[in-house]
């Protein structure tokens, strides 16, 4: 009996369009596996999901330089290589700033070790009262890593907020808080490269930036 009596398929004898059926059926295959982890989850179906508002800046923010303890200037370019998140605020608030601060440091604590490959930063809305050395006391009482920047006038603070769309204005407080300051209570995440990647509204939660954040970093 000869080899091909004994093995009707083998591949010298099999018919010419079985050949040309394999691979099809090998990419149906792979389309039906591909459906299944889309099904479990496993896969992510289209881009990524942020928690914020994804900006797609064409330049890298305009550098700017306030001060830190001991009216040491400090730079945004200072940063280039870690991801920063910029706060605005005052030390004198009494409810958003320090809610946002503590989701702020569970963000930190989410991030585990990757938290060492980002800067939150603070600047201050209210140069009058907030000395350099009384914000660097009130952002690490949140976390260590934390910094404070402040301006030696108006005008330092003015140059920042503007170019982001910063709002704040002063108004009448009590004898017990002294004046209050409305003020845009978002949260600008800058990228490695210094570009402008996410805006986050009062009351995100820090896991949620931490889930951002674990993206941005890899970019």
């Amino acid at each position: 009996m000869t080899p091909t009596e004994l093995h009707p398929l083998l591949p010298s004898t099999r018919p010419r369009w079985f050949r040309f059926l394999l691979p099809i059926l090998a990419v149906l295959a792979g389309f039906g596996l591909g459906a299944v982890l889309l099904w479990r989850g496993v896969l992510p179906i289209g881009p990524r999901q942020f928690h914020g508002t994804l900006i797609q800046s064409p330049t890298p923010l305009a550098n700017f330089t306030l001060y830190g303890p001991d009216n040491t200037p400090v730079s945004l370019r200072d940063f280039r290589g870690k991801v920063v998140i910029l706060y605005f605020g005052y030390t004198y608030c009494p409810d958003v700033c320090p809610a946002t601060l503590a989701e702020l440091k569970q963000m930190m604590a989410a991030l585990g070790k990757q938290a060492a490959q980002v800067q939150v930063i603070m600047i201050s809305v209210d140069p009058e009262r907030d000395t350099a050395v009384a914000l660097q006391k009130y952002v690490t009482h949140f976390h260590p890593s934390f910094i404070g920047l402040t301006g030696q006038s108006e005008d330092d603070i003015l140059a920042v907020t503007t170019p982001l769309g910063i709002y704040y204005e002063k108004h009448a407080g009590t004898a017990a808080t002294g004046y209050l300051i409305d003020h845009t209570a978002t949260l600008s995440v800058i990228d490695k490269k210094g570009y402008l990647r996410l805006i986050y509204p009062f009351g995100i939660f820090g896991k949620d930036i931490a889930a951002d954040l674990q993206t941005i970093i890899k970019d």
